[in-house]
């Protein structure tokens, strides 16, 4: 996986597949310095599936206005998508607030990437799930969207103190560490915001006679039940670098890159073992 970050929109075809029947990712914020596309990239060539869906916020149109910033990595993620469609993934688009241009498209297709206001995805165990970016359940948004634009300079600021944080722990051998998330933990009203967030999308969800809705939107990668209602929020690509997934057999699941990079480098290090053990018997 390190070698596939180092060489950013590379070939698909010489890299080893693991296959799902679908992938769920959101919160990309490509035109942003906080967009982890390397790991994305990285995430997308080891991960292939049937179906694609891009559950909102993938271009960040806020932040893109203020100043542009957009560099090949960026768009090596675009191009990456649009070849996984050309080979025959069935990818669809779910514009959200920061993308929400894209709406004026509903219905067309880019580069047999086709953009829907909302869709349903049924699993191989029959779940049906409504996917949609959840903005429309945000208060903030609906109400009061200026305050949304304050809040999310505030973020892209906090952004900024995580990466200089972040680079000193790492030069002290430490790992990965959030501030943005710390503060949503920690702040009763931001756990309230988030709580009510996920009762109302639920909601919906079973009003319109789903099983269990995914969404994005609020950055934080949670799979749970909600009276009745399976309720997945896919993450996102600037902190938690996460994504829901759906097994071959039905089974769903949030992974997480930071693990499975961890993960793979465990193997590889068993792998190495194995031949020594055999030369010293």
């Amino acid at each position: 996986m390190g070698a596939a970050m180092q060489t950013g929109g590379d070939s698909d075809e010489d890299a080893p597949k693991l296959r799902y029947r679908a992938v769920f990712i959101s919160d990309i914020h490509l035109g942003t310095v906080g967009c982890q596309a390397e790991a994305l990239l990285d995430f997308l060539k080891h991960h292939r599936s049937d179906y694609l869906y891009l559950v909102g916020d993938i271009v960040d149109g806020w932040q893109l206005r203020r100043r542009w910033f957009w560099p090949q990595a960026h768009n090596d993620v675009v191009q990456k998508l649009l070849r996984r469609a050309r080979k025959g993934c069935h990818v669809v688009f779910v514009p959200g607030n920061h993308d929400e241009f894209a709406r004026g498209f509903v219905g067309h297709k880019f580069g047999d990437i086709t953009v829907q206001k909302d869709t349903v995805h049924t699993t191989a165990l029959g779940l049906s799930l409504w996917i949609t970016h959840g903005d429309y359940f945000d208060g903030v948004i609906q109400c009061a969207k200026w305050l949304a634009y304050v809040g999310d300079n505030a973020y892209e600021f906090t952004l900024k103190l995580n990466r200089s944080l972040n680079s000193l722990r790492a030069r002290m051998g430490l790992p990965y560490w959030s501030l943005s998330q710390y503060l949503k933990g920690k702040v009763k009203s931001a756990l309230n915001y988030v709580t009510d967030f996920e009762v109302a999308v639920a909601k919906e969800a079973q009003h319109r006679g789903h099983g269990g809705v995914v969404c994005g939107h609020i950055h934080r990668a949670e799979m749970r039940d909600i009276n009745g209602t399976l309720y997945c929020n896919d993450g996102d690509w600037v902190e938690s670098r996460s994504a829901l997934v759906e097994h071959l057999d039905g089974r769903l699941e949030i992974v997480f890159w930071d693990e499975l990079v961890a993960q793979e480098a465990a193997e590889a290090a068993r792998a190495k073992e194995v031949p020594l053990l055999e030369m010293s018997h």
